[in-house]
């Protein structure tokens, strides 16, 4: 059976995320069997049934016992890694909606640094982005309440809503005296995942937000009409990665097969024999023939990573930009009986050259930094996290690569910067490409 038939019968999806979204990815399974606890694990829940039992007895308001049990089943999870959580029925059902490109909210990525729920960026067109929200911006309060305890998924809820709908949040940033309140109109996020255009008439530009459902498909009708703008002249492409938080797996290793026509994408490794696989690249229907140059940033996160690992490993472009987020883990959703869900953290995967990227990222091969307008945009906000920053994140996990391989190869920048430096760079890298090529035929 063909890798790409086994992807389409994995009953649970796997899932790579980077970051959450005010509206996370997900996916879709059946609910799976627990095998049978030890005897030491059951004295342990005599312990917790005897703890359920007091407060439902003593506390000093009636308390609902679904609740309580929730709640202990959030609290376990989050004693795991930053990216493992659970989702009570209601959120688990809006949570399938973003795969479908689609959710209500206001349009932006989020996660936790230093205890601190911060933005790691805002989803062009959106509220947050007209509103002017930024990379780094530190949400203290949402609609009065502080988040210093909240969750992801605590905020992530609070964040989403019906569209029409306001929230106020409070935003620290370097250079406020104080927090500055944003008050919001929730809309429906219609979430792109593919755009494209032809730069110079004769070379591809591709932009992939994140990979949903239909990426691959979207990416496949991008590419035929750039080859029929150009009336089949393409000489090149740029596959943009920034700024991508990942996604399904399945949709990130169809694009890496696109350009790749044998020979391992990535491979998946946990603890149990069935969460180890690995994904080989086909010949068919891919586009091998066009040069190619992928733009990464820190926004570039877990499936994007995997895209870019692969590339690189595979010697099938070269990757420009800055160093990715490192997000090198698998999640599992899981559903449960009671229409709740489970993510869960399963698995590392690796690149084909058997390197993980946990908590370290793809080093690009050239080093191309933001334009001056971006960077001086970066100096007023602080830092963006990665995932080495997160609490609790996983211990990167090794295979034996040799210390020396993956360094960049550091080019400088000019000092006058255009306004996408690093796309500019990679145009430039084509036309290098080109030139290269035909002075070599000449030469014969």
């Amino acid at each position: 059976m063909s890798q790409r038939k086994r992807i389409g019968n994995i009953k649970v999806v796997l899932m790579v995320f980077a970051v959450f979204l005010v509206g996370v990815l997900i996916g879709s399974g059946q609910s799976q069997k627990v095998s049978a606890l030890s005897n030491s694990t059951y004295e342990d829940l005599k312990v917790f049934t005897d703890v359920l039992g007091l407060i439902q007895k003593d506390y000093v308001e009636e308390t609902n016992s679904k609740d309580l049990i929730y709640g202990a089943i959030k609290g376990m999870l989050e004693t795991l890694d930053p990216h493992s959580a659970f989702m009570p029925p209601n959120m688990y059902k809006e949570m399938q909606e973003e795969t479908k490109g689609r959710f209500e909210g206001l349009g932006i990525e989020i996660t936790i640094k230093d205890s601190i729920l911060t933005v790691v960026s805002p989803i062009e067109g959106t509220p947050a982005y007209k509103a002017g929200i930024l990379a780094g911006d530190q949400i203290v309060t949402i609609d009065g309440e502080s988040t210093k305890n909240f969750s992801l998924m605590d905020s992530v809820k609070r964040l989403r809503g019906p569209r029409g709908t306001k929230v106020t949040i409070s935003i620290l940033r370097e250079g406020f005296t104080k927090p500055k309140d944003f008050t919001l109109v929730r809309e429906v996020i219609p979430v792109r995942s593919v755009r494209h255009e032809l730069l110079e008439k004769s070379y591809g530009y591709v932009r992939i937000s994140q990979f949903q459902e239909k990426t691959d498909d979207e990416f496949g009708k991008a590419m035929k009409e750039m080859q029929e703008e150009s009336k089949g002249s393409l000489k090149g492409l740029i596959l943009d990665l920034r700024n991508n938080p990942g996604g399904l797996l399945d949709q990130a290793v169809k694009i890496s097969d696109r350009f790749i026509e044998s020979g391992l994408i990535v491979s998946v490794e946990g603890r149990k024999e069935d969460q180890k696989m690995k994904f080989y690249a086909h010949p068919d229907g891919n586009f091998a023939q066009y040069p190619l140059v992928v733009l990464v940033n820190g926004g570039s996160a877990s499936g994007a990573e995997i895209v870019a690992g692969a590339i690189q490993d595979q010697g099938r472009g070269i990757i420009v930009g800055t160093q990715t987020f490192g997000k090198g883990s698998v999640q599992t959703i899981i559903p449960l009986k009671d229409g709740s869900g489970l993510r869960l953290t399963t698995a590392r995967y690796y690149t084909p050259r058997g390197r993980s990227i946990q908590a370290k990222g793809i080093v690009p091969d050239i080093i191309v930094k933001p334009s001056r307008s971006e960077e001086e945009k970066e100096a007023l906000t602080p830092k963006l996290p990665a995932e080495r920053d997160l609490e609790r994140h996983l211990i990167d996990v090794e295979k034996g690569v040799p210390k020396e391989k993956g360094k960049p190869k550091k080019d400088e920048v000019k000092e006058n910067k255009p306004v996408d430096n690093q796309l500019e760079r990679a145009l430039e890298l084509l036309k290098s490409w080109e030139i290269f090529n035909k002075t070599a035929k000449e030469n014969k």
